[in-house]
């Protein structure tokens, strides 16, 4: 297919103003390194939260979205849906507390809750481990979302007239090579900027990738062949439609062949398991990676929790709508494709006019750039603050160290393109993190208010998937739910094991953190007994009250959207209004702890 001029002008134009905030900012983020990975501590709410939304809009997250969709129904997206009773914690229990430690990265956390070279070991590992190769990873399967975009859209292409290149081994096809010069140009921005220019950028990205999707929705639904909502309704099977898990369905296929449904092991492993087990790069148990950086980055403490509130409620109630509706078309339009992924883009291919072809190309890659973008910065502040700077490096000056986070994050996106070449499906890589983390969400959550947690936990949570993960994987066939039950019964037996038979960080180190953090609560009485002068925190009844609202209030706007776009009123109206019950409590509850007063 070919694009029109207008279509041109408008990605040209996104590609001008992206590089332009980059320019922009650039001064700004050359200062010091807290400015480059922190934007000097000083970002409004609004445009903090913005930025961990636009981050976690990648242009893998609608494909493997239709992925889901197709293989599960709408009750697939349980997968991720389930992180939102994680994100609630993170607002009402972790966002304060992150913004209270005056940390440049949450890897760096371990230096003022743990002692010794344990901890030292511990904070390398994590900067290897996460920055390095979690990252990489992260990276690789969002280059392949773009891949097959490219494919898609442009069947054609060739890279300067070549159709692959092979080296060492490794294929690159002409669809990776047009990537990875995209990833150059998000290596020149976000390494001029830092944290300054990503923020700004992604708070115009989001606005593009947004209008985008939702124009895609309302052209697909409406399309000859699917004959809107009513149409939707009438060329798919019931099941399709159910906002819940059909767990009757025992997760076998049903007697015409229908897709898989989601059985009652899949409900438990998403409701009950993954969303505090898991480590999943932004929907961290107790926040963390480019979350936590967002957070350490707001004005104050209330701006922090602000920002991820506002983020949660953008990721789980407004976004996903758009999404499911393109996946539902998908299926109508194209029910013999065996990708189902590339299917999302087919319908941009396919039914987009000259002008909103263009726009959403221009979403597609500015959901891609604002993921890429945040994910190199953030593995390179855990690569530079955390590792090349206390380890190979000590004592150097800032602009050094800025510097070199500038060489580093062309470096990171280098190895992550080669790690693109070995990945076919955007959903495995997802449940290939959330199983390889099983375990480790307990003690990320428990670090910040249980003194008996050390760094010995951290490491065996971090390192007893890999002990059992390949053996269930390859030796037996377990489905991915079995698997990430019992490599997180498996991580916690060991960790829990290794913390009692191993020392307690030093007295001196905890009752530092304390003070630093005074996170409060019965888990800290042994330390706060000693230190009568530091005032911890209270009031966790009323945070627990209102996450539990607040867990309510987001899923009762996520599903009374979907009644309303498919016509069901009196469902759409109890969910609305369930809405503004747990909105006033929230609100209430927030009001008695302080919430008036800006909190420092």
């Amino acid at each position: 297919m070919s694009l029109a001029t207008i279509d041109w002008i408008i990605i040209l134009l996104y590609f001008v103003i992206s590089l332009s905030i980059g320019f922009y900012m650039a001064k700004r983020a050359s200062r010091s390194t807290g400015d480059f990975f922190l934007s000097g501590r000083n970002l409004p709410w609004y445009i903090a939260g913005t930025s961990m939304v636009a981050t976690t809009f990648a242009a893998d997250t609608p494909l493997a979205i239709t992925e889901m969709v197709a293989e599960n129904g709408i009750a697939g997206n349980w997968l991720w849906w389930n992180m939102l009773f994680g994100g609630m914690l993170t607002v009402f229990f972790f966002a304060r507390l992150w913004r209270r430690a005056g940390i440049l990265t949450d890897c760096e956390f371990v230096s003022i809750r743990y002692s010794g070279k344990r901890a030292d070991f511990l904070r390398g590992l994590r900067a290897v481990y996460i920055g390095i190769f979690m990252n990489v990873i992260v990276i690789a399967w969002v280059n392949l979302a773009m891949v097959k975009i490219v494919s898609v859209m442009l069947p054609e292409i060739s890279f300067f007239g070549i159709d692959g290149l092979d080296i060492a081994g490794i294929h690159f096809s002409a669809e990776l090579m047009v990537v990875g010069m995209m990833m150059l140009f998000v290596a020149l921005y976000s390494s001029l900027s830092g944290m300054w220019g990503i923020s700004f950028t992604d708070t115009f990205q989001f606005v593009i990738a947004m209008a985008g999707s939702i124009a895609l929705a309302v052209m697909a639904v409406n399309h000859a062949d699917v004959g809107g909502i009513s149409g939707l309704k009438e060329q798919l099977p019931e099941w399709i439609f159910r906002f819940t898990p059909d767990v009757t369905a025992g997760g076998q296929t049903s007697s015409t062949g229908e897709m898989l449904k989601m059985g009652v092991v899949a409900f438990v492993a998403y409701l009950g398991v993954q969303w505090w087990a898991s480590w999943y790069p932004g929907s961290e148990p107790g926040g963390g990676g480019y979350i936590a950086q967002r957070m350490m980055s707001a004005k104050d403490e209330k701006h922090s929790l602000l920002a991820t509130l506002w983020f949660n409620i953008a990721h789980f109630a407004i976004r996903p709508w758009p999404w499911i509706i393109v996946a539902l078309a998908a299926l109508v339009l194209y029910p013999d494709v065996p990708d189902k992924g590339a299917t999302y883009v087919m319908v941009i291919r396919d039914i987009m006019p000259a002008g909103l072809l263009g726009l959403l190309l221009a979403a597609f890659l500015a959901a891609y750039m604002s993921t890429i973008a945040s994910q190199t910065v953030w593995g390179t502040s855990y690569i530079i603050n955390d590792l090349f700077r206390p380890f190979i490096k000590p004592g150097a000056e800032e602009r050094y160290y800025v510097k070199i986070s500038r060489i580093t994050t062309f470096v990171l996106l280098f190895f992550s393109l080669i790690v693109t070449t070995q990945f076919d499906k955007i959903s495995d890589a997802w449940r290939f993190i959330l199983a390889c983390s099983g375990g480790i969400g307990s003690v990320l959550i428990l670090r910040w208010f249980w003194w008996r947690i050390n760094a010995w936990s951290e490491i065996a949570a971090m390192t007893a998937p890999y002990l059992i993960y390949p053996y269930l994987k390859i030796h037996t066939d377990l489905m991915y739910e079995w698997i990430l039950i019992i490599i997180v019964i498996w991580s916690t037996v060991i960790w829990l094991a290794v913390t009692f038979l191993t020392t307690p960080t030093k007295e001196d180190k905890l009752k530092s953190f304390y003070k630093r953090v005074h996170p409060g609560g019965w888990g800290w009485k042994r330390i706060a007994a000693q230190m009568p002068e530091v005032t911890g925190d209270s009031g966790y009844g009323r945070l627990l009250v209102n996450w539990l609202a607040g867990s309510v209030m987001i899923m009762s706007a996520l599903f009374g959207t979907g009644r309303l776009i498919f016509g069901e009123f009196r469902e759409a109206i109890i969910y609305l209004i369930l809405v503004g019950i747990t909105a006033t409590i929230i609100i209430w509850q927030m009001n008695k702890l302080g919430w008036k007063k800006a909190i420092k």
